[in-house]
């Protein structure tokens, strides 16, 4: 393939990539997207660092040249050539086999970039978080969750779906929010948000030492060891499964029924967030945007008065 041909090829396929969608380098996966197409130069910028670099015309020349005399291992892929071949990737001409990326032009995987990421796949965490909690108010605003019993069952179990899907991702980022706050938080302190107020809480979780320092410990106070032995629960499981022990022997054994969350459609999910975004996009050209945002600025208002008070 011809320099100025490759070049059209690799300008031509990131400009048909669908918004949103992201890349990943293959050896390290570190995701990425192309901001700029130029003349004679790519302008990418990494998702997870914010960092910017330009991938330059002649240096996907210099791979592609590369390429065409030997395939080059995925695990040998230096740092900077890593987002080179992720997009050399999206050319039908190029394609990933064996952890090799190749140049052949008959390759079955050629085009079908492995390190293409679509936009529902490329969300973080937070946006997925915001995604599910938007589908789960439309759920909300659509059906009588306070009756769950009169609930269509496939209602009902997009119901659970979304909040087990909501409480997760909520749980995952109320932790790296907690990390945040900590390190702002001095003792005895608390910090006021509009929403509410935090402080630093300090709880003690006790493990036992290994047993030959507990043991050692006991024996300097004349305690008897066996008032601290009991029936190590990983051990009575060996012996449950390599004799004829039956565990009812040794176990009270409680069943507890529940829901399983087994699978979600993601795929379903985003289709149906796109609608939801095409609807809030009609609001905002409608004529009642405008009141609508004039009303919550007035009930915001009255709100922060109503606090002050």
């Amino acid at each position: 393939m011809e320099q100025h041909e490759l070049w059209d090829a690799v300008k031509e396929r990131c400009a048909a990539l669908e918004p949103g969608s992201e890349l990943v380098t293959p050896l390290s996966n570190r995701p990425f997207r192309v901001r700029e197409l130029s003349t004679d130069h790519l302008r990418i910028r990494f998702d997870d660092s914010g960092e910017k670099r330009v991938l330059r015309r002649e240096q996907f020349g210099v791979l592609a040249d590369r390429l065409a005399e030997h395939r080059l291992a995925v695990s040998e892929l230096p740092p900077g050539v890593e987002p080179y071949a992720a997009v050399l990737t999206l050319l039908a001409d190029f394609g990933v086999a064996d952890d090799e990326i190749a140049y052949a032009p008959g390759l079955e995987t050629g085009g079908g970039s492995p390190y293409l990421l679509s936009p529902a796949e490329a969300r973080t965490r937070p946006e997925r978080l915001r995604d599910d909690a938007l589908l789960l108010a439309d759920v909300l605003d659509t059906s009588d969750p306070v009756a769950p019993e009169t609930l269509e069952t496939d209602a009902l179990t997009d119901l659970y779906v979304l909040l087990s899907d909501v409480q997760h991702e909520a749980d995952r980022l109320r932790q790296t929010a907690r990390e945040a706050l900590l390190s702002r938080l001095g003792p005895d302190q608390e910090l006021h948000g509009r929403f509410g107020t935090v402080r630093r809480t300090t709880r003690e979780r006790r493990r036992p030492k290994d047993d030959e320092t507990v043991f050692d410990a006991l024996k300097m106070h004349d305690v008897p060891r066996e008032w601290v032995l009991g029936v190590a629960p990983d051990k009575l499981d060996v012996v449950v499964a390599a004799t004829d022990l039956e565990a009812d022997d040794v176990y009270d054994v409680e069943e507890q029924v529940y829901v399983q969350k087994t699978d979600v459609e993601e795929g379903e999910k985003y289709s149906r967030l796109q609608g939801l975004a095409a609807r809030i996009k009609e609001v905002d050209d409608d004529e009642t945007a405008a009141e609508l945002r004039e009303e919550l600025l007035t009930l915001e208002t009255r709100l922060d008065e109503a606090l002050s008070a």
